[in-house]
């Protein structure tokens, strides 16, 4: 029984986990702040009209296609920052 407990805390484990492929790390963050992004652009565009949206802005000749689009790309940029930070501050702490 001890042994199972050392074995998941060996430094080998953490050595493989630093393995992980730099893609992978990136599509881990990325693939599902994609998902949300959709579903919080689909949501958002049901309660406000983009083309009430834009006319508030400075650019009022935004087509509703771009207003979604823009709509879409900044909910991702939000949503793939909180999955990096939450990735960020998952790894442990180096102890002194």
């Amino acid at each position: 029984m001890d042994s199972i407990n050392s074995a998941g805390n060996s430094p080998d484990n953490h050595a493989r986990a630093r393995e992980i492929p730099l893609i992978q790390r990136i599509i881990a963050v990325l693939w599902p702040s994609f998902l949300t992004a959709g579903l919080a652009t689909a949501l958002f565009f049901t309660a406000f009209d983009p083309l009430d949206l834009a006319a508030l802005t400075d650019y009022p000749d935004t087509s509703r296609t771009g207003a979604y689009s823009i709509g879409f790309f900044l909910f991702w940029l939000l949503t793939s920052t909180t999955c990096a930070l939450t990735c960020y501050f998952q790894r442990p702490c180096e102890r002194k």
